[in-house]
């Protein structure tokens, strides 16, 4: 790694909303190896009490779960606040002496938002809202936020995907208000073994002897670790313009050869479902549309801003010009099994062993 990266969180004070959440943990865990830089002090927003407690005991090797582990929290190189970035105070309080906000609060489960559309509208929108609104009415000196979207922004056809979308356009839109904090966005699509995907489902239903549930045949899906997502923030963090999108360049695959390989030799059956509320059959991470103003970087496309105040006149290298779907170039059966072992991704390591590496 080169000394410029290893210096790229020197001495800055982070902030990670949703800290306790998938992504989260694995961003927290990246941070405090210090390998891009040793942060002066790292806290976690988010509402969950037991998640925070869980985590502080784990980082202060504590082996009893004893209530006086919180006594000097704010004195800590890893500091929690309960707050919720829906609450105007509880962000404005949190964005406190703040040089990088890392936005993970989300809510990201489709069918959930389907039936609680104003709840992921108070948490994805009313969220990113409030803390720019935040930068902007108290001048504060934050010198980067990075919003955290999804596949689903585009082409949105569910409410997750909806909301996401317009956390984007509120970030990059605020830009222009703040010409002193640069705000960008990374964008991508299903994270192996995450909370609530797909692959935790699958080992859940092999362990208990199937069947193995798949909502369609031809669905495909692009498939990113934990550990590459937050690859994809870093570089955006230390390359990004503001403005920009950075989504990553990997490889997709049909979700039943995903299935195939986890199941292996054994005797479970796979039953298809139907598309549930909201689901797409394909994941889109550059629209058509977006393609125009979208170039490729090493293993990453930088989408630039969409309004003309923001827009660079000095693009690296051809346009992309074309959808950038899950479909597109998908992985044989063969190539899906090698990924999943390289990875690990074997039946018997539940989601909580996957996500209790966080610290380690």
């Amino acid at each position: 790694m080169s000394k410029a990266t290893k210096k790229l969180f020197d001495s800055k004070r982070i902030l990670i909303t949703g800290g306790t959440g998938s992504l989260g943990k694995v961003l927290l865990r990246r941070l405090l190896a210090g390998d891009a830089g040793r942060p002066e002090q790292i806290v976690v927003l988010s509402r969950d009490e037991a998640k925070q407690h869980q985590i502080r005991v784990e980082y202060q090797h504590r082996y009893a779960a004893t209530d006086e582990v919180i006594y000097q929290n704010f004195r800590e190189r890893l500091s929690f606040r309960i707050g919720d970035v829906r609450d105007y105070s509880s962000v404005c309080a949190a964005l406190k002496e703040i040089d990088i906000v890392f936005n993970a609060a989300a809510l990201k489960q489709v069918p959930t938002c389907e039936y609680f559309p104003y709840e992921a509208v108070q948490t994805n929108i009313h969220g990113p809202e409030n803390i720019v609104r935040a930068i902007r009415d108290f001048r504060l000196p934050v010198q980067t936020v990075i919003g955290i979207s999804t596949d689903k922004a585009v082409k949105p056809v569910n409410v997750m995907g909806m909301t996401k979308s317009i956390q984007e356009r509120i970030f990059l839109r605020g830009n222009l208000e703040m010409p002193e904090t640069r705000f960008i966005v990374v964008r991508y699509g299903n994270v192996l073994a995450s909370r609530g995907s797909v692959i935790p489902l699958f080992h859940e239903q092999i362990k208990n002897g199937g069947p193995v549930t798949i909502t369609h045949p031809d669905m495909t899906r692009f498939l990113l670790s934990l550990d590459e997502a937050v690859d994809l923030i870093f570089t955006a963090v230390r390359k990004a313009r503001r403005g920009e999108t950075f989504i990553p360049r990997v490889p997709s695959a049909r979700i039943v050869d995903v299935a195939a390989a986890l199941i292996g030799n054994r005797d479970i059956k796979t039953l298809v479902t139907g598309i549930r509320p909201g689901e797409k059959l394909h994941e889109i991470l550059i629209s058509e549309e977006e393609s125009h103003r979208t170039f490729a970087s090493n293993d990453v496309y930088v989408i630039g801003p969409i309004l003309p105040e923001l827009q660079r006149s000095d693009m690296q290298g051809p346009l992309l010009e074309k959808e950038y779907s899950s479909e597109a170039d998908v992985m044989t059966s063969d190539q899906v099994k090698e990924l999943m072992v390289r990875r690990g991704l074997t039946v018997g390591q539940t989601e909580v062993e996957l996500e209790g590496e966080f610290l380690r």
